[in-house]
């Protein structure tokens, strides 16, 4: 169980990674502080949110267009404040 556990969380962590520097800037450190504090819904949230366009997620974390779905639009507010909060402390 623990393998198949780890297995998920390397393709999720593999999944991060786009063709994008800007969204990896969102989602990679996201994933490595944050995603083990969500509860199991808001990790299938991100699995979900993950499936999108590359457009898509930039859009929706620049702020310039919100998810249909209000569940990634929560997954994706998260994102957001976890990033602000990241550049915060960064600097």
């Amino acid at each position: 169980m623990q393998e198949l556990n780890r297995i998920k969380r390397e393709k999720l962590r593999w999944a991060c990674r786009r063709g994008m520097l800007e969204l990896d800037l969102f989602l990679v450190p996201f994933f490595e502080n944050a995603y083990e504090t969500l509860t199991s819904e808001e990790q299938q949230y991100f699995s979900e949110m993950l499936c999108h366009t590359d457009p898509e997620l930039l859009s929706w974390f620049m702020g310039h267009e919100v998810p249909v779905n209000p569940n990634l639009q929560m997954i994706t507010a998260k994102i957001r404040v976890f990033r602000r909060q990241y550049n915060a402390t960064s600097l």
